[in-house]
């Protein structure tokens, strides 16, 4: 059974493992390699996503606010446990494409990793938690309206990087950093679009 991650270095060394055994990786072999237990990992995943240039994919920011959703969804409700439905699981991308977009991923993640520490940590654990779940499911609701607004999805990713990165780290002002993010995202769609 693979050890929790703790740090997002860990988690592009374990989806990077998948890309040297596979033609395609899926969504399901990720979630197998980071563990279904852990909501942390999960949203660093989908803010990893949508931050890269795998967000160009077409289809692929609509899966990833429908998995922003339902991850945020069951940890509101207290799952243990995460359940995702198999046409998000089957969703796939050329190991090559993932690679690359490892690769670009690495040298910010270093130095990311450098400065997390646990601090604040009433902000990620019980109520903390809750607040982060009720955030990501306005996110995953905003995401169809980000579309019309470059670069708010890459933002938005940013963000969902940096909460899952403080739910693996114990880090309350890395989740505070994310609800800047988040608050400046969505001044920048409401000045695009009104």
């Amino acid at each position: 059974m693979n050890q929790p991650l703790q740090n997002l270095e860990q988690l592009l060394d374990r989806v990077g493992e998948l890309t040297h055994h596979n033609d395609r990786v899926s969504i399901e072999m990720v979630v197998e390699s980071i563990g279904s237990r852990s909501f942390g990992p999960l949203l660093m995943l989908i803010g990893i996503t949508l931050f890269s240039p795998l967000s160009g994919v077409p289809g692929m920011s609509f899966f990833m606010a429908l998995f922003v959703l339902l991850v945020a969804v069951q940890m509101l409700i207290g799952r243990k446990k995460f359940w995702l439905p198999h046409f998000i699981l089957d969703r796939s991308v050329e190991h090559n494409k993932l690679q690359k977009a490892l690769d670009w991923l690495n040298k910010p993640a270093r130095g990311i990793d450098r400065v997390l520490k646990p601090r604040l940590t009433f902000l990620v654990h019980r109520g903390g938690s809750y607040g982060i779940a009720v955030l990501c499911v306005i996110v995953g609701l905003c995401m169809p309206i980000m579309e019309l607004v470059p670069f708010s999805s890459s933002a938005a990713g940013l963000a969902l990087l940096a909460l899952g990165l403080s739910l693996v780290a114990h880090d309350g002002l890395l989740a505070l950093l994310a609800f800047v993010i988040f608050g400046a995202t969505f001044t920048l769609i409401a000045v695009n679009l009104l």
